[in-house]
Formats: structure tokens, C-alpha cells, sequence
């Protein structure tokens, strides 16, 4: 295993990290104990888990959100007495805060789950904007970290981030940061915070990569014709192994995570990760990674760049995000289009950054290098993205959200 150092605090970390939010699952119920672990394979997962440290996996990412993952991790983690070998990441469920109080509550039942004093990682969970970090400095999040530190329960402070460009850069400048996670891969690098926030974040920082491989579709999801281009120049190498390496070859991303819900899927990436060193590319490699991205980019409809100079957009919207989201419901499915679409434009949260914003006052177009029709291609975002039923499940999980923190506050 190969390990990268956190600058911030000389922890060394395996690049390559267990993302637990996709554990093997069964039907009907599991029980460990008075631990209830609905749908989740507790077994299988413990093997997985402990097969990872065997390995030198030593970074786990969790969160207060995926479902049993914490009291999972928590329950193997202990049984094996490994909690001083690895290093535990989990989230603060931003979408659940609505002041201070929440913070302790979900914090102190992140700790119970995790059975654990301190978490090495916290990250507040899907920042989008600068707005809403500025609403958790006035419910007082900052005294709230550090007084958490002060008492040991959190090592190392960051966030892990689902917007545009600016406002990650606006985010980075205005705390002194300990880590960042974000949405890194080679299918579209400028997507949200992108090569350009990577290479910030790096300056002072670790960063942690989530979804290199888009939730597996550029493992598995890929058209024949760039899975060829693949087996064509190294046939050894699987296309999930050619997107791990893409990363891996840059010495800003400081742990890739992978949710690996197999042994085979483990070992895969464990190889991989053994000759994970910068630089590991050649020109070639280069090249048929630009081959491969051409074939994606023939199925998009939008030919956006990425580059940003249409933002920021004075209604809010994401008009990078909304584009890539939109040209991936076509390239590798409406699944994965959606769901890119939701997180990278908070479309649940009261300062959503959706095309539905747009009010056609032109300003974007009069700064695009491409001259887009920026406007017109907003329109069909909104009618692909926005259907009546994604509408309504917007609507209802902004009541439901409501209510949670009507009741919670």
C-alpha cells in the first residue's frame, strides 16, 4: 500500500480509502447483540473491513447519513480491537442542523454509533455555497469546533463540498481548513470544485476524492467503444484501475475513496493502490484518456467547458453543475444524471442553485468563451432535470426537512 502524508498533520494515509456507504446488503434483518443492522451483511462487511486493514487501508469514510454504515463500523472496529490502527472519518448531517444544539446531538450519536471517544476526520456534510457556511458561523459553528477539539473528540476539521467553483474557493479562504473531500475524476475534471479547487485545496491541505469512479459507472458503465480504447492500450488494467490511476498520477489528491462492497473488488483496487505513486502516467496514458473523454463528450448535448467565466449568476444558479449533470444523463444514464444534479445543486435546501432560476437576463452569455446559448440550454436542463415528479419530491423533502427541524430545534 502506498501512503500519502497530510500535510496539516503528518498522518500518513493509504491512497487508497474505504468509502462505507455501500456495504453488501441482504434482505429481512440482521441482529449483532441489541444492535439492529436492517439490510446490511454484517459479516460480509466485517470481512471486507478487515481484509482492507490487513492490507494497510488505514482511512474509513462514514457519515451520520448512510444508513447502519456508522454502527456497522463501529461494531467491527471494536470486536477486532483496531480503532488506534485506522483513521475514522464521519459527517455532520448539515441537512438535519437548524442551530447550535443540533450539532451536539448528532455528534454525540455519531459517537455512540462509532463506539468511539473522537473521530481523526469530521467533516460538516455537503457544503454547496458560502451562504450556508455563513449560516453556521451564526449558529455559532466555529466556538463549537473548537471547542470539540479542545475536549479531543475531533482531531481534524473539514467539509466535504457539492458546488460551484467560487464558492469552494470563497469556503477554503475563510477557516483555516484542516482537510476538504470533494467529487474528483477524469470524466469531466472542471466539475464542481474541479483540477482548479483540487490544486487550491492542495496548497495547505489534504484532499480526500470521492466518486472517482461516478458511483461505478466508470467501472462498469462505460460505452464499448472507450472500454476498448482501454483494453487496447493495456489489457491487464481494468477501466475502473485506469480511472484509479488518473487520479493517483496527480500528488494533490491525498486519498481516493472507493465504496467496495466485494472481495474482488477490494483486491482489485489494493493492487492498484500498491503502484499508486505521481507521475505513474505516460504521455500514452495521457492520450487515451483524451480518446476516451472525446467519446463521452460525442454523447453530450451541451458542450460546456466548465470553465466558469458565466459565473457566479446573479439568481443563483449553477450553470457548470446543471450542464455536466444534464450531458451526464445522457453519456452514462438519467440515474446518475440525477443524482449529480440534485447534490451539485441543492435542489432540497431553501438556496437551491437549480436552472428553474434562471431568469433569462443573458449576463452569462455575454462572458462564455464558447458563446452558448447559455439560456436556451437552461431551459432544456430544466425541463430534463425538473419533470413534474422531481418537482414534487423536492416539494416533499423540503416539508419533511421542515418539519425535522421544527421538531429538533
Amino acid at each position: 500500500m502506498q501512503y500519502r502524508k497530510d500535510k496539516k498533520s503528518g498522518n500518513e494515509l493509504s491512497v487508497l480509502g474505504f468509502g462505507c456507504m455501500r456495504f453488501p446488503r441482504k434482505g429481512g434483518r440482521h441482529s449483532a447483540g441489541s444492535q439492529n443492522f436492517s439490510a446490511i451483511d454484517l459479516k460480509k462487511t466485517e470481512q471486507l473491513l478487515m481484509e482492507a486493514v490487513e492490507q494497510g487501508v488505514n482511512y474509513f469514510d462514514t457519515a451520520y447519513l448512510y444508513p447502519k454504515s456508522e454502527e456497522s463500523v463501529g461494531t467491527v472496529f471494536e470486536k477486532n480491537n483496531v480503532r488506534e490502527k485506522v483513521y475514522i472519518a464521519t459527517k455532520l448531517p448539515l441537512i438535519f442542523c437548524h442551530n447550535r444544539n443540533d450539532f451536539d446531538r448528532f455528534f454525540t450519536k455519531s459517537l455512540d454509533r462509532l463506539k468511539t471517544s473522537y473521530i481523526d476526520y469530521f467533516l460538516l456534510h455537503m457544503l454547496t455555497n458560502f451562504n450556508q457556511w455563513e449560516q453556521l458561523r451564526a449558529w455559532g459553528v466555529e466556538s463549537w469546533i473548537t471547542e470539540q477539539k479542545k475536549l479531543g473528540k475531533i482531531r481534524y476539521i473539514g467539509f466535504s463540498y457539492h458546488g460551484s467553483l467560487q464558492e469552494f474557493l470563497k469556503i477554503i479562504d475563510s477557516y483555516p481548513w484542516e482537510f476538504t473531500q470533494i467529487q474528483y475524476n477524469y470524466s469531466d475534471e472542471n466539475f464542481q470544485a474541479g483540477i482548479t479547487g483540487l490544486k487550491k485545496a492542495a496548497e495547505t491541505m489534504p484532499v480526500i476524492i470521492m466518486e472517482p469512479l461516478l458511483g461505478g459507472k466508470l467501472a462498469t458503465g462505460l460505452p464499448e467503444k472507450a472500454v476498448q480504447l482501454f483494453k487496447n492500450a493495456n489489457p491487464t488494467l481494468s477501466p475502473a484501475a485506469w480511472a484509479l490511476n488518473w487520479i493517483w498520477n496527480q500528488i494533490e489528491a491525498t486519498v481516493i475513496l472507493s465504496g467496495m462492497n466485494t472481495l474482488e473488488q477490494l483486491h482489485e483496487n489494493v493492487q492498484t493502490a500498491n503502484n499508486a505513486v505521481p507521475g505513474l502516467l505516460s504521455t500514452e496514458d495521457m492520450t487515451v484518456f483524451q480518446k476516451v473523454r472525446e467519446v463521452l463528450n460525442s454523447t453530450y448535448k451541451i458542450h460546456c467547458t466548465g470553465c466558469n467565466y458565466c459565473m457566479p449568476c446573479s439568481h443563483g444558479v449553477n450553470i457548470p453543475a446543471c450542464f455536466s449533470a444534464y450531458n451526464t444523463s445522457f453519456a452514462l444514464g438519467m440515474s446518475l444524471g440525477m443524482q449529480q444534479y440534485t447534490t451539485s445543486t441543492a435542489v432540497t435546501s431553501k438556496q437551491t442553485h437549480g436552472a428553474s432560476l434562471c431568469t433569462k437576463c443573458g449576463a452569462c452569455e455575454t462572458h462564455c468563451p464558447q458563446h452558448l446559448p447559455i439560456r436556451e440550454h437552461l431551459e432544456q436542463v430544466r425541463k430534463r432535470m425538473e419533470p413534474w415528479w422531481f418537482r414534487f419530491g423536492v416539494r416533499t423533502a423540503r416539508i419533511f426537512l421542515g418539519h425535522s427541524r421544527a421538531k429538533n430545534s
